[in-house]
């Protein structure tokens, strides 16, 4: 029963992997207009934290920051600039948030669900994209921010300090980010959680 548990377990993480690869690679990933870029992706890994668990939802993450780290070799985005400055300092910023984003989303459910499996798979849902978006910009001022690109950037955006720069940068993309995929991933787990019969 168990090693049939863990089959199933590992066929659940794969087909999340996969769809993970698919969408990042497709316009099914990301919404970009000539103003805004706004990813989808974080609405599997959030899928995979709260069905799978918090570990299997770090490694959502981990896969979230591989086709990342993949896009930015040769997207033309600020972290292919950075590339040739710090290669290891961006292999970073793609990778350990979006690890942490999964691992921390699906320790979010398992302390909420004791409390309604409704309310846990929304909170833990809308922390998904919040923790992306924290962690990433996160990482990407605490190696970057002194850098002449990141310099150019915050002197357009006007902003003065680290805090200014990450309000200017993500905008009103990482409130939209939130509010779709928070809506979509919360209402797939849901659905999941009732088919797969789990509580």
């Amino acid at each position: 029963m168990k090693q049939k548990t863990n089959t199933r377990h590992m066929a659940e993480l794969s087909l999340m992997s996969a769809i993970i690869f698919l969408m990042a690679f497709t316009p099914l990933g990301y919404f970009r207009t000539p103003g805004l870029s706004i990813t989808f992706l974080t609405v599997p890994v959030a899928i995979g934290a709260i069905i799978l668990g918090p570990v299997s939802g770090a490694f959502c993450g981990l896969v979230f920051g591989i086709t990342s780290f993949i896009q930015c070799l040769s997207s033309g985005t600020l972290l292919t600039f950075l590339l040739m400055s710090n290669p290891f300092g961006v292999f970073f910023t793609c990778i350990v948030p979006r690890a942490l984003e999964g691992y921390l989303c699906g320790v979010i459910f398992q302390v909420l669900k004791k409390y309604g499996k409704k309310s846990a798979c929304c909170i833990a849902s809308l922390s998904c994209p919040i923790l992306n978006t924290v962690l990433f910009m996160g990482a990407l001022v605490a190696i970057f921010y002194r850098t002449d690109s990141i310099q150019q950037i915050a002197l357009t955006l006007g902003a003065s300090n680290p805090l200014a720069f990450i309000v200017a940068f993500v905008g009103i993309q990482g409130a939209i980010e939130a509010l779709v995929c928070s809506f979509i991933a919360s209402g797939v787990s849901l659905s999941l959680y009732a088919a797969l019969k789990m509580g």
